[in-house]
This record gives structure tokens, C-alpha cells and sequence, in this order.
């Protein structure tokens, strides 16, 4: 596919830091970097589209549906058709003649979702997560042949399991394969540690689903509505649960990020709400946060969700929010990136490996922000990544 005019004049930015010892900041170099790093725009054949971060591998959706790996590709999920590490971008020669749409990394393990609606996986299998009816790993992305004669619109891959949003006779259709032992598929089976084919998750089916998201063992959906469906492992003051339940419904949200132990919510206002959080990612008022959740358990409701505004924020539009593994991001309204959780790899930027419980401005160098089409910021497991895109001059 040639090129267009537009795609030659868009130039972009890509900027990486914090943990870097599988090779997941596309560096070269397999150290942590505190600080953010400008990495070679000749890393990139084409300007990104979408970026997808797992524990320590990266996957990048280029304009025009090619994909590059690069970062830990012990188990195969950066589908080279090896177990090899890459420290560089490395196209995933199997999809060459494939127009990816959709992405996901998991902890050890990758999805890919053609204009086609196939579905094909790689990586670590030993959950089944991988959705080929076996525990088998794969360094080449295989097709998931139970939706060979379905449309599969979009995939999330969790740290053990995999989600898959297809099109349905009736409306769409959430479907989950991989562990099962926090309850995390949604599925109709009790007592089941993992399932290796994929499983219509109940509850779902009246609820118009456009976005699903796994990490760690907790799943989530959002409905057109701006309403949010959980299940899986519970939040700090939840038990775990075994089907989607509404979390949110009072205020309507337009996107919503999941950590291993919290998850941030963005209003289609541009408020931005955290739930969970038991250890670094958890926000100032510690004491606060503490009595909330102890009252939750001792009440009728176990599994009600205590929604907290994340402080400093007031008077201020968010455009964006991501979660890490236990770190959080955001893009303000002016382009500024802010970060705060869990620091030990450098994974907030800021020159340290401190815990921030409060948004801290990430610097990056400044220009006019008008001059920016677009800035988005994704989370890895302990690592961040961040694309401007510049106007054409």
C-alpha cells in the first residue's frame, strides 16, 4: 500500500521510559530510562495509528494495517516466529498480507484483529489464553478458528486471559478464553480454572457494547450509553466477580483504563474518577480512602464501587487516561501528560523511581501545543509510552 501525501506530511513524536530490561522502550539499549525518550521517527515506517503495551513487549498499528513488535518475546508474543527479545521495532512478517485493525498486548501474549474480522493470537498459551482449544504457546500468530465464520471487531488480552468483541445476528457479542479463576470470563461455570476455547460471556446481551479492556485479572466493558460493566477479580473492598455487573450508571463515561489493582474512568465531561488501588496507586487521602472502603465492606452492597476524584484536577479537561500495572497517565485539555502511582522503574518520567499518590507533570520538550494534532499516552506493566503527532507545516 502506497503512502499518501497526507501520511508523508504527518510527523510524529514518540517518546518511551521506565522499565527497559526486555527491551520494551525500543531504545536499543535494555536499561530503565527515568526520563522520557525521543526515540528515531526512522524506527517507524509509517506514521502509528495505535499503540498497545503488555508487561514487556510493545505492539504498534501502523497507518495502512502493518504491525511492529519489539520488547520480551520469551514466550512468542511478538510473533518473529521465535522466542527472542527485540530491542528495535520488528515488523511481524506473518501479517504482512493482513490489514490489521486491532491490537492488544497481555502480560505474555498478543492479539491482532484483521479488517476481515479473523482473529489471530500468539504468546504464552498455558491458561489458554491464546483461545486455540489446547495450553500450547505460539511464536506465530494463529487464526482462533472458533470465530472462523464469525466478525470479530475488537480484542483485549489481560495478564491470563483474552477478550473478544464480535459482531452478532442480534447485536454484538463479548467472548472470553484464557483463566478463569477470578471469575474473569463472565462465564455460566463455576469451580472452572481456565478455558481454552472462547466463551460467550453472559449478561451482556441487551448492554451495546463498543469498548472491552482486561488487565491483570480484572475485565471491563463500556456501552454506548457511557455505562461500565465489570467482572473478575474484585477491587480493593470487592469480592471478586463471576459476571459483568454495572458499576457505573450514574454519570456517563467516554473511556475507562484498568490497572491490576485500580482503574481510572474518564466522564464525557472530562472528570477523571479512580476506583481500587491497594498498594502504589493509590491517591492522597490514604485515611480517607481507608474508611470508605472499610464501610463498603460492611455494608449490604460488597460489590459497590467507591468512585474518588483524582485531586488537583479541578476546573480541567482530561482527554485521556491510561493505567500501568500500578502507575496512571493522562492528557490534559492543553496537551500536558501527568502521571502519578508506582515509580520504581522511572515509569512516571520524572526523573526518579519515587511513588507519586498526586498527578505529576511529565516533561517533555515543549512547543506550541497547537501545533498538535493529536497526543495520546499508553501504560505498559512498568513502563510508559507517549505519540505526539504534529500538524503538517
Amino acid at each position: 500500500m502506497e503512502t499518501t501525501k497526507e501520511e508523508e506530511e504527518e510527523k510524529q513524536e514518540v517518546w518511551s521510559w521506565g522499565a527497559g530490561t526486555d527491551g520494551q522502550l525500543a531504545t536499543g539499549r535494555i536499561q530503565d530510562e527515568h526520563l522520557p525518550q525521543l526515540l528515531p521517527c526512522s524506527l517507524f515506517q509509517h506514521p502509528i495509528s495505535n499503540l498497545s503495551c503488555g508487561g514487556a513487549h510493545v505492539i504498534a498499528l501502523l497507518q495502512g494495517g502493518k504491525v511492529l513488535t519489539w520488547g520480551r518475546g520469551t514466550s512468542g508474543q511478538l510473533g518473529h516466529g521465535d522466542l527472542l527479545s527485540c530491542s528495535l521495532p520488528k515488523p511481524v512478517e506473518f501479517l504482512q498480507d493482513f490489514v490489521v485493525t486491532c491490537v492488544s498486548a497481555g502480560w505474555n501474549h498478543s492479539g491482532f484483529v484483521s479488517d476481515k474480522g479473523c482473529l489471530f493470537t500468539c504468546g504464552d498459551g498455558s491458561f489458554g489464553q491464546l483461545g486455540h482449544g489446547d495450553l500450547k504457546s505460539q511464536c506465530t500468530p494463529l487464526i482462533v478458528s472458533s470465530f472462523a465464520s464469525r466478525h470479530v471487531k475488537k480484542i483485549a488480552c489481560g495478564m491470563r486471559h483474552t477478550l473478544a468483541l464480535l459482531e452478532g445476528p442480534s447485536g454484538d457479542q463479548v467472548y472470553g478464553f484464557g483463566s478463569a479463576k477470578r471469575g474473569q470470563l463472565g462465564i455460566p461455570y463455576e469451580n472452572v480454572r481456565y478455558m481454552s476455547t472462547p466463551q460467550c460471556t453472559r449478561g451482556l446481551e441487551d448492554s451495546n457494547i463498543v469498548r472491552i479492556s482486561a488487565n491483570g485479572d480484572h475485565t471491563a466493558a463500556l456501552s454506548t450509553d457511557g455505562h461500565m460493566y465489570i467482572w473478575g477479580r474484585g477491587f480493593t473492598g470487592t469480592s471478586d466477580i463471576s459476571y459483568p455487573q454495572c458499576a457505573i450508571s450514574s454519570t456517563s463515561l467516554s473511556q475507562m483504563a484498568l490497572g491490576w489493582h485500580h482503574a481510572l474512568v474518564l466522564t464525557g465531561n472530562g472528570e477523571v474518577f479512580m476506583f481500587g488501588g491497594t498498594r502504589h496507586g493509590v491517591l492522597s487521602d490514604h485515611q480517607k480512602t481507608s474508611m470508605l472502603k472499610k464501610a463498603t465492606r460492611n455494608a449490604e452492597e460488597p460489590n459497590k464501587i467507591i468512585m474518588e476524584r483524582v485531586p488537583g484536577l479541578d476546573g480541567v479537561k482530561i482527554l485521556q487516561v491510561a493505567a500501568g500495572a500500578e502507575h496512571s497517565a493522562l492528557v490534559k485539555e492543553d496537551g500536558a501528560i501527568m502521571t502519578w502511582g508506582w515509580g520504581e522503574h522511572g515509569q512516571l518520567g520524572l526523573g526518579s523511581t519515587f511513588d507519586q499518590t498526586t498527578p505529576q507533570f511529565v516533561s517533555l520538550n515543549q512547543r506550541d501545543s497547537g501545533q498538535y494534532t493529536s497526543i495520546r499516552v499508553y501504560c505498559g506493566s512498568g513502563f510508559t509510552y507517549v505519540i505526539r503527532t504534529a500538524s503538517p507545516c
